[in-house]
């Protein structure tokens, strides 16, 4: 796709510094840009490749001041780097290509029902009573069970299994190897060190505008529902165990488990590598970083760090001890011997 900078900054409610009619057609990072290519600068410790930049435009923000040497035509915004993600969506959705229709070879139950412009891919296979209303798009070797609900415009990637009586809302993106509705992990102990498996009844209930990332697994409920409200985003690796809630826009990085019948607010940032212990409560706008080991309810609008968790500041505080504990030891190891 070809823009000039006149346009690309009309689209982003920009102006331009430079040559407005010099034309666009990709988009790069600063340092290895090219000519015909479009970049952006937020960052402080890039701003050297400013003057170097072969890029044909650059997005800054309004209050950047710049050298005179700058050749390069700038777009000025109130945020480069929410621009440049506007530009970034502009641009996908320009050039994606929407797929209809049902390969050959894709299996579709006769009790299923596809409305129009659904996409599936080859061997996909629908089963029983599966309902995908308009404009879902479904990719190759993906699965769908029986009694499974698709709302209008969700994309399934490559080998994405949704299994029986699982709900997805509209707009939601699921990324290749997700996996939605396998049992929940239930074991009732038994005598001689023997596990009882317990059926897992219940189901998955995605809500609107959420998106899983690759290889995420979304455990059903036992009884009632595993919920992830409106807005979710999870990324690659995430565990979400039997029961568990997630509140609205909340967003979990990668390899995060969350054990089962955890509810956990809205709003909230989930670092990576996190592990949340089961029958806890998180409130709303609850910040984890990554590595933190959950075993407690946490209030609305707490920061926390470290296994078990603590208060942000706290845990640094504590951190900064811990590195000089050898050096410690070390001083009261010199006085004892010197009394």
């Amino acid at each position: 796709m070809d823009f000039t900078a006149l346009e690309i900054a009309k689209k982003l409610n920009g102006t331009v510094e430079g040559d407005a009619n010099v034309f666009i057609n990709s988009l790069s990072k600063i340092e290895d840009a090219h000519a015909g290519s479009i970049s952006f600068l937020s960052n402080s410790k890039y701003f050297h490749f400013l003057e170097k930049t072969k890029a044909s435009a650059v997005i800054v923000s309004k209050n950047i001041k710049v050298s005179d040497r700058i050749s390069t035509t700038l777009i000025r915004v109130d945020d480069a780097y929410a621009a440049f993600t506007q530009l970034l969506i502009l641009w996908s959705e320009s050039s994606a290509k929407k797929q209809v229709g049902i390969h050959k070879t894709a299996q579709v139950d006769p009790t299923a029902h596809l409305a129009e412009g659904v996409f599936l891919g080859a061997y996909v296979c629908v089963g029983p009573n599966s309902i995908l209303e308009e404009g879902v798009q479904v990719h190759a070797h993906s699965v769908i069970g029986a009694d499974v609900q698709i709302k209008k415009r969700t994309h399934l990637h490559p080998r994405v299994t949704l299994l029986d009586q699982t709900k997805i809302g509209a707009h939601c993106i699921l990324h290749s190897g997700v996996v939605i509705g396998s049992d929940g992990f239930g074991f009732a102990p038994q005598g001689q060190n023997s596990y009882l498996k317990i059926p897992q009844i219940g189901n998955v209930i995605v809500h609107d505008h959420v998106e899983i990332g690759a290889n995420t697994t979304i455990d059903r409920a036992t009884l009632g529902s595993t919920v992830i409200q409106e807005g979710v985003k999870l990324d690659n690796l995430v565990q979400i165990a039997h029961n568990v809630e997630i509140g609205k826009n909340t967003v979990i990085a990668a390899q995060t488990g969350i054990a089962g019948s955890t509810k956990i607010g809205a709003h909230c940032v989930i670092g990576g590598q996190v592990g949340i212990a089961g029958h806890l409560t998180l409130g709303d706008g609850v910040q984890i970083q990554g590595q933190t080991g959950v075993i407690k309810n946490i209030p609305s609008g707490k920061a926390i760090q470290g296994t078990p968790a603590v208060e942000y500041k706290s845990y640094y505080k504590s951190y900064a001890l811990f590195k000089r504990l050898p050096s410690i030891e070390s001083r009261l190891s010199s006085l004892e011997n010197n009394r």
